[in-house]
């Protein structure tokens, strides 16, 4: 795809929308890392025991690590959709398993507030974004 025809398509906005997701992310994977028990408390939940903690860690990395991704990505975010892509597959994932995992039982329906925030508010930018990649690339290819 030329740069010619991604910039005929990216938007201010999705720069912004990115540099947004990015420093969310890395907030929160590092709260969720540094004071794993703190979104449980605010939930009104008991801490998690191990080996759940470690795990909850752990998605507290990669969340940050998405951050840094979704950053990488503002400078040029039509070049580097499959971040977006990843991106947005995680954000449509997370709420599918926390709805499997709060139907179980396992977790409480009221830990679910957090996927407004954590998935729920990016869907349509992340979407709009990957809906610009594809017209630029169908562009570039007539």
């Amino acid at each position: 795809m030329s740069d010619t025809t991604q910039s005929d398509f990216t938007r201010p906005w999705m720069k912004w929308w990115l540099l947004a997701a990015g420093l969310y992310n890395i907030v929160w994977g590092s709260v969720v890392v540094i004071a794993p028990d703190l979104p449980m408390t605010l939930a009104n939940m008991p801490p998690l025991a191990q080996p759940g903690r470690a795990i909850w860690q752990c998605l507290g990395m990669v969340l940050a690590a998405y951050g840094l991704g979704y950053i990488a990505a503002a400078r040029a975010p039509l070049r580097h959709w499959p971040i977006v892509f990843v991106g947005l597959f995680g954000k449509v994932m997370g709420p599918i398993g926390f709805v499997w995992t709060a139907w179980q039982g396992t977790i409480a329906w009221k830990f679910g507030a957090n996927i407004l925030t954590n998935d729920l508010m990016w869907w349509i930018p992340f979407g709009l974004i990957l809906l610009a990649a594809r017209r630029a690339w169908l562009a570039s290819v007539r």
